[in-house]
């Protein structure tokens, strides 16, 4: 396991933590406490680059970054990677539209993308890896996966055997009915005839004509989706990451892939705790690229602050749907412009880390300034810990 160590090392002293948070954890569907070591590994799944990041991205990333400022504010040091998947489907056919080069393409949405999160006050990543910088490592993933009898080799792909991992399912807790839906509703080419099983996912496949290629013992290729993460997971944090999320979006096949994949790799645990964010709607649906209703962050920035953006996010509890409608961002900026008038001080802070502690409870913790507020308190430092800049 020698190419799974992870590179962060505690220095040995003993840590208190100012406070123990509870968060809802997907896989044991519960609120547990999360009670890590002084240094905090996060992974989060990031965007596939083929289009500008929308509000439904912008909710993910800034719930996991209002953790971060209060696992920083309980005296923990937080490591959060965020990944580029720029090898992906959406990637070379939004490309192949547009006539352009896929590389282009890829380098100028996470340019835009970069853009708007700083303009957000994101804190900044421990590290940003892409896809395509993670090959050697997935292939050496793939290598593990194959000798411990875990995966199958058919026409150059190499497929996961889900039949030989019992726990499939056990992030989700989805029916293998539920699973089938949504391994079809998400790429997982469940008709595919060279699978053992439809649930089966593709760890390496050919590539076609017009998209990237490198060579491996199973033919030339590129990475699957979910092995990439992986790879870059297992490379950037270690064998056994603390906390993993992403949007409830990618709970199945992405995630659940991932576990199984890692810890066929490893044998060991490969997430201590996972997250997820509920989906932001909009005109009924979830806001989605294949839908287009979308709402783009770097628009909302050329007529909202940074900070009414955050409110607008952080006014809905992270694991509640909620829908965007012509009123949030209006009624976040009436918001801000409340806290603001209350000038500097933290009232109402206590509070709030107590409501941030309960399952990351954002509302509450809106709630808890906007009285202090009303009471004549500043809040300007309690503000600061939501990220919200006043």
């Amino acid at each position: 396991m020698v190419e799974f160590e992870s590179t962060i090392r505690s220095d040995g002293a003993p840590f208190e933590p100012a406070a123990v948070m509870r968060l809802y954890d997907t896989r044991r569907r519960a609120v547990v406490p999360f009670a890590p070591g002084r240094v905090v590994t996060m992974y989060t799944c990031g965007i596939t680059p083929y289009e500008s990041a929308h509000m439904g991205h912008a909710a993910t990333y800034l719930t996991y970054d209002v953790l971060q400022r209060r696992l920083r504010d309980i005296g923990h040091e937080t490591r959060c990677v965020r990944n580029v998947t720029d090898i992906d489907e959406p990637l070379f056919a939004k490309a192949r539209e547009l006539g352009t080069d896929w590389r282009e393409l890829g380098d100028r949405e996470v340019a835009r993308f970069a853009q708007a999160m700083s303009a957000l006050g994101l804190l900044p990543m421990a590290s940003e890896p892409r896809a395509t910088a993670s090959v050697p490592d997935v292939l050496r993933l793939i290598e593990r996966v194959l000798d411990r009898g875990h995966a199958y080799v058919v026409g150059g792909s190499v497929y996961f055997d889900v039949a030989s991992w019992p726990e499939f399912g056990s992030v989700s807790g989805y029916s293998r009915e539920q699973m089938l839906a949504f391994a079809a509703e998400r790429g997982g080419n469940v008709d595919d005839p060279n699978k053992r099983d439809p649930l089966d996912f593709v760890l390496w496949q050919p590539s076609a004509d017009d998209e990237p290629s490198w060579p491996s013992a199973w033919g030339a290729g590129r990475p699957g989706w979910h092995i990439e993460c992986s790879a870059l997971a297992l490379r950037e944090l270690g064998t056994t990451i603390d906390l993993h999320g992403g949007g409830t979006d990618l709970i199945f096949p992405h995630h659940e892939s991932e576990a199984a994949q890692s810890e066929a790799a490893t044998g060991e645990p490969f997430v201590r705790h996972w997250m997820h964010q509920a989906m932001v709607a909009m005109s009924g649906e979830k806001m989605s690229k294949s839908l287009g209703n979308l709402v783009f962050v770097d628009e909302l920035l050329d007529d909202w602050e940074p900070a009414a953006i955050r409110i607008a996010a952080g006014s809905h509890h992270y694991r509640t749907e909620w829908e965007w409608t012509d009123e949030v961002m209006p009624a976040a900026d009436a918001r801000l412009a409340r806290w603001r008038k209350a000038g500097e001080g933290e009232g109402g802070l206590d509070a709030v880390r107590a409501a941030l502690d309960n399952d990351l409870d954002t509302p509450t913790a809106f709630e808890i300034v906007d009285e202090a507020a009303a009471r004549g308190m500043g809040v300007s430092r309690t503000a600061a810990l939501l990220g919200v800049q006043v």
